[in-house]
């Protein structure tokens, strides 16, 4: 029952994950974030790792099935899948990608924590979460200070934004599916070369995700980069053994 109301709860607090808006009348569109509810103090991102990490137990094939119903969502406002409605926000689009694999992102959620901060609490506690190298489809990525949570006009809201790994290209540009305003859309992310916007030839290597605001310049989904999270089975994929997120001096 207690783990029933801490997800409600956290639910709450996270859903309504997004409003765009132009920014400065230029030609790009950037996405401001909006729970229903925001935190008076700053947050940290949690720990990276857990001591006592359950890996899960899911059929073969599930990586491939999560990025078809991710690509099948492409361009949807709502948010359904099997039948079941999920909140229209960036934590709903990874719940329906994930729920039907059985495994609900939420449950290890800690008092306070929006839903993006539970996922990631998640996967340091299921799965691996880590920075550089190359992700596989499926993967989880999330972004921090993607907005001003708490509106206080400082860099202090911690993990803001969640998407899905669709694919790699060979230059190490990702393709990250995920829910923003205007519904679900792609984005582009290359940590290589995180403040250009495009190369010289024309071709997009991020897309801008935070908006700009007093205080605050808007920044690319490169900037904002908080980690991938790997959850599902590495299968004909091959191994690779990721580089640990350093969250604090490195």
């Amino acid at each position: 029952m207690r783990s029933t109301v801490l997800i409600a709860l956290v639910w709450f607090a996270a859903t309504g994950c997004a409003t765009g808006a132009p920014v400065g009348g230029r030609q790009f569109y950037v996405e401001r974030y909006e729970p229903f509810s925001r935190p008076a103090e700053s947050r940290e991102i949690p720990p990276a790792s857990s001591d006592e990490a359950t890996p899960l137990a899911i059929t073969s094939g599930s990586r491939e099935s999560a990025v078809a119903t991710a690509r099948g969502l492409v361009g949807r406002t709502k948010l359904v899948v099997n039948g079941k409605r999920y909140g229209d926000d960036c934590t709903g689009l990874v719940r329906a990608v994930f729920e039907p694999l059985g495994v609900d992102l939420l449950t290890e959620a800690a008092p306070g924590d929006n839903g993006v901060t539970a996922m990631w609490r998640f996967a340091a506690r299921h799965g691996r979460i880590f920075e550089g190298g190359r992700p596989l489809p499926g993967d989880l990525v999330f972004f921090k200070e993607t907005y001003d949570l708490n509106r206080d006009g400082h860099t202090n809201d911690g993990l803001t934004h969640v998407g899905l790994v669709e694919d790699v290209e060979a230059d190490g540009t990702v393709s990250v599916i995920h829910r923003v305003a205007r519904g679900v859309v792609r984005y582009r992310m290359n940590l290589a070369n995180p403040t250009q916007l495009r190369t010289e030839d024309g071709r997009r290597l991020n897309d801008w995700l935070r908006t700009e605001a007093p205080g605050s310049k808007p920044r690319l989904t490169a900037e904002l980069f908080a980690g991938y999270a790997t959850l599902l089975p590495v299968e004909s994929h091959g191994a690779r053994k990721p580089t640990r997120v350093c969250t604090g001096p490195c």
